[in-house]
């Protein structure tokens, strides 16, 4: 596969140096992505590169993932107000070793294959490299003049800009580029990768490498992903969307994804996913087709859902959805466990009410109307209770005197009751 090419009809080239594509046609060439260490867990932010590096490895050559321990200590400066919390060096071990475990769902780095898949962490290098020595080395090669040039640097330079630029942050991209040179030198790397907001960073590590050893260096970047509305892409209301699920459940993740608007749709399926060009221009041909049928979203969910976390977790989220929106059963709903039913009924109408009422035994109407106001009142739920319209943890109600006990409730306390088909209610026992 031309990878190239493949970047391409996928949406997934902002720019290219020239000569990339021939360097690529020659031979099996390696090259990497940096990723920033400042949490113990990737988010669907990280997820283009991380896409990159897969098609790159699926095209032949060798993907290298390259930590920040060193630069994270810093800061980017790139398309930030303001600069970062520095971290220390255990819990940088600590969030190394956790994204490493999330890459392997994306990446192969155990085969004997020569394009196998590499960690570095360029903390290995810099921790012992002097001040001295990395301004007499490194330096000497790279202007001020040609620093100050850099949109990332003016940006925040400018009259606009109140916070002003410290020196470590100025030093950010020569720290970059000598990444570049020493992967380039030690790894034989000679392609890196991002996001289009790297390309100054990037391309002052291709010019230290041409200037100090006049070797050969390329850069290819990818767009920033946006949402079709302008907002940014892999925020919601509660902040990141994760890929480890003690930051972001499974059921939330898949949410995300079939949630997406028809226009991201087209393009996250292309981005995100592995699929190739005829399954994926048949899954658009079908969505235009009948779009209410949502079969793009559902399938990038199922994708991405199952590429990150497992098919069994996509398969309870599936389950966990047609509980609110489907004809599942009181056995679907025991099985959720606690985080995904609380996600799934995020949002419904809650009532706390007292255990000491399930210990002794309360009708179902006392409880629906008295102690949590469901109904306004008895004679409406009497009513509704005789044409079949009420239901507790997905069982029809058959007679509002039954009796509610402990052994009604849902990992020991909470009860869901449905007013007609749309209406839910989740009662939490205290």
């Amino acid at each position: 596969m031309n990878f190239i090419e493949e970047l391409q009809w996928r949406g997934m080239i902002h720019t290219v140096m020239p000569g990339t594509e021939e360097q690529l046609a020659k031979e099996m060439t390696t090259a990497y992505v940096g990723i920033d260490p400042t949490a113990d867990s990737l988010h669907i932010g990280h997820l283009v590169s991380v896409m990159m590096l897969r098609h790159f490895q699926r095209a032949g050559h060798k993907p290298i993932a390259l930590i920040g321990g060193a630069t994270g200590m810093i800061g980017d400066p790139s398309g930030k107000s303001a600069e970062r919390n520095l971290l220390n060096e255990e819990t940088l071990r600590h969030n190394q070793e956790s994204i490493k475990k999330q890459l392997a769902k994306f990446l192969d780095f155990e085969s004997d294959a020569a394009n196998a898949a590499e960690l570095v962490n360029n903390y290995d290098w810099m921790k012992e490299y002097s001040f001295l020595d990395f301004i007499r080395d490194i330096g000497k090669h790279i202007t001020v003049n040609y620093m100050m040039a850099k949109d990332s640097v003016k940006k925040r330079l400018s009259a606009e800009s109140s916070v002003g630029m410290s020196f470590t942050e100025f030093s950010y991209q020569l720290l970059q580029g000598y990444d570049f040179l020493w992967l380039n030198q030690n790894k034989n790397c000679k392609l890196q990768m991002g996001g289009s907001d790297q390309w100054g960073n990037i391309t002052t590590g291709t010019e230290l490498i041409r200037r100090k050893t006049d070797g050969d260096a390329f850069a290819l970047v990818c767009p920033l992903i946006t949402k079709a509305d302008g907002g940014k892409f892999g925020k919601t209301e509660s902040g990141n969307v994760w890929l480890d699920r003690r930051y972001t459940s499974p059921y939330k993740f898949f949410q995300f994804w079939l949630n997406v608007s028809d226009t991201d749709a087209e393009k996250y399926i292309k981005i995100f996913t592995s699929l190739d060009k005829a399954e994926i221009d048949n899954l658009i041909a079908e969505h235009t087709a009948a779009p209410h049928m949502r079969n793009l979203q559902k399938r990038l969910a199922k994708e991405v859902t199952c590429m990150v976390h497992s098919e069994e977790d996509y398969n309870a989220a599936v389950e966990a959805s047609n509980i609110l929106f489907g004809n599942a059963t009181s056995d679907a709903l025991r099985k959720l466990d606690e985080d995904t039913l609380l996600a799934v009924f995020d949002g419904v109408p809650q009532f706390k009410v007292a255990k000491s009422l399930f210990d002794e035994g309360v009708k179902a109407i006392d409880l629906l109307v008295d102690h949590a106001a469901v109904f306004p009142s008895k004679g409406e739920m009497r009513k509704l209770v005789q044409s079949g319209g009420v239901s507790l943890n997905k069982e029809k109600l058959e007679n509002q005197d039954s009796i509610i006990s402990n052994e009604s409730l849902l990992d020991g306390k909470y009860l869901l009751a449905q007013k007609g088909k749309k209406n839910y209610y989740l009662l939490i026992v205290e």
